[in-house]
């Protein structure tokens, strides 16, 4: 079985640096994560108008609207098939900002039928963005989310543009510093910049067979739907 990305990226898999194929390679059978440690060089946010929108995300887990610099981030990755037996990879974002910890929590199933990572945001995974993959010349790794839909007990619609945002995410492999690097940047289409990040962490591989997949790192309640 491949990895949810390796299965998104096909042959450009292997044009993936080597770590990065490493970090982005496992799935649940082989009973393994990937926990990741450093340091947000900066976090921000867009103008003050954005902060309501943001604040309305910390309820979720989605986003928020403080900033900071050289704060301290733990990413964790664990592949695990969910309650639907759907391979299942976790990214949870923790920024231990100066007054409080925010989370950025996000699952990522694969949907067979459109052939595409579908993404779920949050604790509850109420919102759904397709996610398309390149890999760049240097084997670093580009996302970019698609359209985003709302996902609650007996709705399923997409949303309108004001309402959406388009994450775009590099993520690349540094030798001469031995650390991996990451930019995010959030943008609705009609209001411009909304959130972001940058910075640098290193990564551990947990044995899951020995310390099973955290609780902590799934959703409160899962979609049926991709």
């Amino acid at each position: 079985m491949n990895s949810l990305f390796h299965t998104a990226l096909g042959a450009d898999f292997d044009r993936l640096h080597p770590r990065l194929r490493e970090r982005f390679g496992f799935t649940s059978t082989d009973r393994r994560g990937c926990v990741g440690h450093g340091v947000m060089d900066r976090i921000w946010r867009g103008p003050a108008y954005t902060r309501p929108f943001l604040a309305l995300g910390t309820m979720r887990n989605i986003m928020f609207p403080e900033q900071g610099r050289n704060v301290p981030f733990t990413i964790e990755n664990y592949a695990y098939p969910d309650s639907y037996g759907r391979e299942t990879l976790t990214f949870v974002r923790t920024f231990e900002l100066p007054r409080r910890r925010r989370r950025f929590d996000a699952t990522m199933v694969w949907d067979p039928h459109r052939e595409v990572i579908v993404d779920y945001l949050g604790t509850h995974q109420h919102i759904a963005a397709d996610l398309h993959l390149r890999v760049d010349e240097q084997g670093g790794l580009h996302l970019r989310s698609g359209q985003m839909r709302l996902r609650a007990p007996g709705v399923d619609t997409a949303l309108p543009p004001a309402a959406t945002a388009v994450a775009e995410v590099h993520e690349r492999y540094d030798d001469a510093a031995d650390v991996f690097r990451i930019d995010v940047r959030v943008v609705n289409p009609w209001f411009g910049p909304v959130f972001g990040y940058t910075g640098a962490f290193t990564v551990r591989y947990v044995d899951t067979e020995a310390t099973p997949v955290p609780a902590s790192v799934k959703p409160y309640r899962e979609q049926a739907r991709y």
